[in-house]
């Protein structure tokens, strides 16, 4: 499946890339699709098209500044970043794009973000978020396997891996999240403040194999969130159920998007 429309959003700090699958944010409701700390538009791969189909909803994903072929950033970020991309940036790609009816849908730093927008002002727009494998706090499993990918990306593997996505932004998309996380001042990172005032109902997916989180984010969102909370865990899944278990992933928001636009 094709992109109905893919191009640059232009912003007030630069550009970031999108691709859309569906009719137009204004005229459809949407889901807006929020990458993880390495991803982008292309690292989606056909996830995005399948959303689509699956939900009969308008699916539109960007790469965030300084990852794909949005504009770079400069390093090292502050540990509030994702702080900034969810109230500064990402009130001006909704905008931007035109949406009026939907959801976010964040995956892993993406859920975070998804979070903080979410817990942080009353949006008539938004009527629920998904957010796969979130962060709300830093714990030891995390750092260990940031410094993991930290050494295979040194090695140069996993730097070769992500340059046929990131081109250009390759060291700044890597040292960007890795940077962030590895930072002593992110052991007390905490975003539990912003879980109450999620009002719109939430859906949680996890997988029990995931490498760079307990299910203790997801038992904190069930037992902090202000509205009501849906939890989809996977048995053999790791931190990327869209890829390891993409089935299920797509059934879950599916019924969950479609109870609240029907």
């Amino acid at each position: 499946m094709m992109a109905d429309d893919a191009g640059f959003l232009e912003l007030s700090s630069g550009q970031v890339e999108f691709q859309r699958f569906g009719a137009s944010p204004a005229e459809a409701p949407t889901i807006v699709l929020l990458h993880e700390g390495l991803g982008c538009v292309a690292l989606w791969k056909d996830f995005p098209a399948r959303l689509a189909r699956a939900t009969g909803l308008t699916v539109f994903v960007y790469s965030r500044f300084g990852y794909g072929r949005s504009s770079p950033v400069t390093l090292p970020r502050p540990v509030t970043y994702m702080h900034e991309e969810a109230q500064d940036v990402l009130p001006e790609v909704l905008d931007a794009m035109g949406f009026r009816s939907g959801f976010l849908f964040g995956h892993s730093d993406g859920g975070t973000i998804a979070a903080i927008y979410a817990g942080s002002r009353a949006d008539e727009r938004l009527k629920g978020v998904v957010l796969m494998a979130p962060h709300f706090f830093n714990e030891p499993m995390n750092v260990a396997a940031i410094t993991r990918a930290t050494q295979a990306f040194e090695d140069g593997g996993l730097r070769q891996g992500l340059e046929k996505y990131h081109g250009a932004n390759t060291d700044c998309a890597f040292y960007g999240w890795s940077g962030a996380w590895l930072n002593p001042a992110f052991l007390e990172w905490n975003v539990e403040e912003f879980l109450p005032a999620i009002s719109v109902p939430m859906l949680l997916i996890q997988g029990k194999g995931d490498e760079y989180g307990s299910l203790d984010h997801i038992r904190a969102a069930e037992a902090q969130a202000g509205g009501p909370v849906e939890t989809l865990i996977l048995e053999d899944c790791g931190h990327s159920p869209q890829r390891d278990k993409p089935e299920n992933v797509l059934a879950k928001v599916s019924g969950f998007t479609g109870s609240l636009t029907a």
